[in-house]
């Protein structure tokens, strides 16, 4: 299994500015081929391969003007070229948009192979760099095949191993349960269980309009708004951090609790198309969540169940199984009408999306309703247009 082990080191002074020269070369040097690539396009519908760009960078470097590529070690800037030629294979298979230049005050990285860096279990030395003190927070006995420097716009510096560790099976769970997403609460279990989210970007947003604020009224290319410009940036840096530290505790303890996990297969871009729940949204992290639980259920060898996001799980009574006439949002409880049974719309909610995963793994079809109507006979095409789920 290859997985990545990211660490915060500390530079002195000396390492700050060599990695300032190493990421400003990885920078220039995907920027050059990259227009190189796109000139050839765009002129003579040439695509040109990463043995090409090489090539070519060989011959920059030979020229008086360029010189100072040659400071630093080239193990990062031939790994930047093949970062760009994956970057244009899946352009041309559609994965990804086209690829866009390097931001001089956006994230930096450069990427150093077994050639380039000394490991011995314990310290860790770069080519032209030097020995790195690194903050250890976990351990791993495998040797690692590529090593990742990255700052961030905020100013920290962290080291990333790329290992190939067998991982631990988790003991086999007894429970399966479903998962209701939502903004009031930001995950409802079917068990009855609500896991609210802290929502950084709301409680740090009085803060962040300030800093920006500042950061505008800075005259550009001062050394005052580089201070403002890093200060906007630690702020980001500190809801990603709040934001990142409650999903991984809640991933990581679904994973271990619980042998199955259903959630739903929401359309999160569509629904980032109403600007009156844009923010929440984005504040929440629901795409980040369901990325978390994908690969720590593979990791760990648990199952997760996406069922269709047009089920009408809140409307849909998991006691009768009646369907009710649709709900504006701010009705948190209801009652049916049929057995009379008092629901939470987002535990129900929750159960309802439990049943429907558990018929999936049961019988391996879909559980999404008719597209024309569903039981009640209200038409779902043009209820679910906007992509919120009711």
């Amino acid at each position: 299994m290859i997985r990545g082990f990211k660490y915060r080191f500390y530079p002195t002074p000396k390492q700050e500015v060599l990695l300032a020269r190493t990421f400003g070369s990885v920078r220039y040097v995907y920027n050059w081929a990259l227009a190189l690539r796109s000139q050839a396009w765009y002129e003579d519908q040439k695509r040109i391969n990463y043995a090409t760009t090489s090539a070519e960078l060989t011959k920059l470097k030979r020229k008086p003007e360029s010189t100072w590529l040659n400071e630093v070690s080239s193990v990062p800037t031939q790994q930047c070229l093949r970062h760009l030629q994956t970057a244009f294979v899946n352009f041309w298979e559609k994965r990804v948009s086209y690829p866009s230049f390097k931001r001089k005050h956006g994230p930096q990285s450069a990427e150093f192979t077994r050639s380039a860096f000394q490991w011995d279990g314990a310290a860790l030395t770069l080519s032209k760099i030097g020995r790195l003190k690194i903050k250890w927070s976990r351990k791993f006995t495998v040797e690692p095949s590529t090593v990742t420097v990255s700052r961030t716009p905020a100013g920290r510096y962290y080291v990333t191993f790329r290992v190939d560790e067998p991982l631990l099976k988790m003991p086999k769970a007894k429970a399966a349960i479903g998962i209701d997403l939502g903004l009031t609460a930001f995950a409802t279990a079917s068990n009855g269980s609500k896991f609210h989210a802290p929502r950084p970007l709301r409680r740090k947003m009085a803060q962040l309009r300030l800093a920006h604020r500042t950061l505008s009224r800075k005259k550009k290319g001062s050394k005052n708004r580089d201070k403002a410009r890093v200060r906007v940036a630690t702020i980001h840096q500190r809801i990603s951090d709040t934001r990142n530290d409650f999903l991984h505790k809640l991933t990581t303890r679904l994973v271990r609790e619980n042998q199955t996990i259903v959630i739903e297969d929401l359309a999160v871009r569509n629904m980032m198309g109403n600007h009156t729940l844009a923010g929440a949204i984005s504040d929440s992290g629901w795409s980040e969540f369901a990325r978390q639980l994908e690969y720590k259920c593979a990791w760990y060898g648990r199952r997760l169940v996406r069922i269709d996001r047009f089920y009408p799980s809140s409307k849909r009574c998991s006691c009768c199984g009646c369907m009710v006439e649709p709900m504006p949002l701010d009705v948190r409880k209801w009652r049916c009408g049929s057995c009379q049974t008092e629901h939470d719309r987002d535990v129900n909610a929750a159960i309802n999306i439990l049943g429907a995963g558990q018929a999936l793994i049961a019988c391996g079809d879909g559980v999404r309703p008719p597209r024309s109507q569903d039981r009640s006979g209200n038409h779902l095409r043009s209820r679910n247009r906007s992509g919120s789920r009711v």
